[in-house]
């Protein structure tokens, strides 16, 4: 019996981000825990300076690596598929030559400009040592990023799933002690630690894949120019990113103090990272399969399209829950002290919406392989985010910053998708428009109750209307996916064969 590709399709959709999604949930989960004491042991000030050293040398980190954790997928990938096992040990190795390389050249400029870097960010030279012992994070992360794009091209997910939770428990067992005993004077050993932590495991892992080879002599290293040319929008892209949190956290630091910088950390780890685990699967399942489809019109925009439709639909429960219950997240995730983290927390929830439907159009320029657009689009995005953000800031504090995040997302969808509709004659199908517009209302009707003030509303309206946003979810992606009818095949089949022996 031929197998019905409708169904086929939104269930590989809903296993792969099942997949990710939850062990997503777990690193959340330990990261949690690890937040805790974080926050409990540090505090807001403390909690301040990782995020600045964080946005610090992510920003060095990626505008030295020549883009290769995203750019060299994509060549192992293509070798990966032929089934060339010579050439995909070539790549492999010369993946890993220009890792080393970048690994040195962003371990060096982070020395180099230090002084520069701590002026710039706290406004006095009193950091300059500090940036200078976390320039080994920046080569560790150049190292890591080479690994783990080895280990996406040759499809190893059930490795990336278990790396992802190795690092995040390594690195509540390693760096909790830290800050127990020695404060915030930990703040930048635990850093380098975590990246060495990660980078091990990394290594390890694809090592016993494929041995650990590097040449560095020209003729070798010229081959890689190719890959090194289709990194640098990504390049660019990772500059103008990390280069707005760094703009956006420096100028938090600068006109109001480093708490704030440390509450607008937690409202951003909070929607970002937590919602957002539902996100994860996008690069390493969704970009992948988008790729494998492009110059094929109706399926191209039938990929995209039942993308948004499961991520909208499996998000939206979950964040009407997390506005319900936000100023008891706020206390369980931080502590009381951070609850002033909360307005802005509240409206970055319905940005969370808007990422939902923009995430899957976004990847459309890089599976067409137009990096020139996938630039311009990044660049806007972030021009917007530094002027709206601070502007936001200006008017209305941290809930300001919060509206000129979600209005960024909301200008950078319709840029998006007129771009992608003009050039790629993509569409967003009729079915899209309705689940979005209905789980959005649901939204904006809880985010209006939670902010009422008027317990009623809160937990009586915001509360119904959560059961309404997961029922109405439950019901769409059981009549799209048939999960029912397959899971009851599986349990067939297992009883069948059980029976058997």
């Amino acid at each position: 019996m031929k197998k019905d590709t409708h169904t086929d399709g939104y269930l590989h959709i809903l296993k792969y981000i099942s997949l990710f999604g939850g062990v997503q949930g777990l690193n959340v989960l330990i990261g949690v825990i690890r937040n805790k004491f974080v926050a409990m042991l540090l505090g807001p000030q403390g909690v301040g300076l990782i995020s600045l050293f964080n946005s610090t040398t992510k920003l060095i980190g990626d505008s030295t690596n020549f883009g290769l954790p995203m750019s060299a997928v994509r060549n192992i990938s293509e070798d990966y598929d032929r089934k060339d096992e010579e050439k995909l040990a070539e790549d492999i190795a010369l993946v890993r030559s220009w890792s080393l390389l970048t690994a040195l050249l962003g371990m060096v400029v982070c020395i180099v400009f230090s002084p520069l870097i701590s002026r710039y960010t706290f406004s006095w030279d009193g950091h300059t040592l500090h940036f200078i012992l976390l320039s080994p994070c920046v080569a560790l992360a150049a190292l890591t990023g080479g690994e783990l794009a080895i280990l996406k091209g040759v499809r190893r997910l059930r490795s990336l799933a278990a790396l992802s939770v190795y690092n995040v428990l390594g690195a509540l067992v390693l760096t909790v002690p830290l800050y127990y005993f020695f404060g915030n004077a930990a703040i930048v050993p635990s850093l380098v630690l975590m990246a060495l932590v990660q980078m091990v495991l990394t290594v390890g892992v694809s090592c016993r894949l494929y041995p650990f080879r590097v040449s560095l002599r020209r003729p070798f290293l010229g081959r890689g120019v190719g890959m090194i040319r289709l990194g640098a929008a990504f390049v660019f892209a990772g500059i103008l990113g990390s280069g707005a949190e760094l703009v956006i956290r420096s100028y938090l630091n600068n006109v109001a103090e480093i708490e704030t910088v440390g509450f607008y950390n937690a409202a951003f780890m909070m929607t970002m990272v937590y919602v957002g685990m539902v996100f994860s699967a996008m690069e390493t399942d969704y970009f992948p399969r988008l790729s494998g489809a492009r110059g094929l019109g109706f399926t191209f925009n039938q990929i995209v399209n039942r993308q948004i439709e499961v991520t909208v639909l499996l998000v939206s429960p979950l964040l009407t829950l997390f506005l319900l219950l936000l100023p008891q997240l706020v206390r369980l995730l931080y502590s009381a002290r951070f609850l002033p983290a909360q307005d802005m927390a509240q409206v970055l929830v319905l940005a969370m919406y808007i990422r939902a439907i923009r995430l899957p159009v976004e990847y459309v320029p890089l599976a067409k392989g137009d990096s020139r657009s996938y630039l311009f689009l990044e660049s806007l995005y972030d021009v917007f985010l530094v002027v709206l953000v601070i502007a936001g800031f200006r008017q209305g504090r941290l809930f300001g910053a919060g509206v000129g995040v979600a209005v960024t997302g909301f200008l950078n969808l319709v840029f998006v998708y007129v771009y992608a509709h003009r050039r790629y004659h993509y569409r967003l199908s009729s079915s899209v428009m309705f689940y979005a517009a209905g789980q959005l209302s649901i939204g904006l009707l809880a985010f209006l109750c939670v902010r009422s003030g008027i317990g009623g509303l809160r937990w009586g309206v915001a509360g119904l209307l959560c059961v309404v946003s997961t029922a109405a979810s439950f019901w769409v992606l059981k009549s799209k996916t048939g999960l029912w009818e397959a899971l009851a095949g599986s349990v067939k089949n297992k009883i069948m064969r059980h029976g058997k022996d």
